[in-house]
């Protein structure tokens, strides 16, 4: 079994895009402990998702133009430290939200640029 490096740097930020995305959600669901009745859990529910949406889309895209990809996830982070920069907010909090799609635009832009020097292999 001979898998390149080229193969690895394109599935990687797939995976950990999808990954990120899911881990996003799960913050979504603390909405049901808010007793809004049905219709203003959908609404909250779908408020709260609206990242996790964008991010889905991102990773849908990036499946076949892999810059965009890299785009969309450096920008994420980079707003989200800008959106949470002067709150009293944990390390942690920075590097889960904004650290992991920073490494997940890296190597989208990793691979990209690895497919553009290399495109016959």
């Amino acid at each position: 079994m001979n898998i390149s490096v080229k193969q690895i740097l394109s599935w990687v930020p797939r995976i950990f895009g999808i990954l990120f995305v899911l881990f996003l959600s799960l913050f979504a669901m603390d909405i049901f402990s808010m007793n809004l009745g049905f219709w203003g859990t959908i609404v909250g529910l779908l408020m709260h998702l609206i990242p996790s949406i964008v991010l889905a889309i991102a990773v849908a895209l990036a499946w076949r133009w892999e810059w965009v990809g890299a785009l969309i996830f450096l920008g994420w982070a980079v707003y989200y430290i800008f959106l949470a920069s002067g709150r009293n907010m944990s390390a942690s909090s920075y590097v889960l939200i904004a650290g992991i799609p920073a490494l997940v635009g890296l190597a989208y832009l990793s691979s990209w640029v690895l497919k553009k020097q290399n495109p016959a292999s």
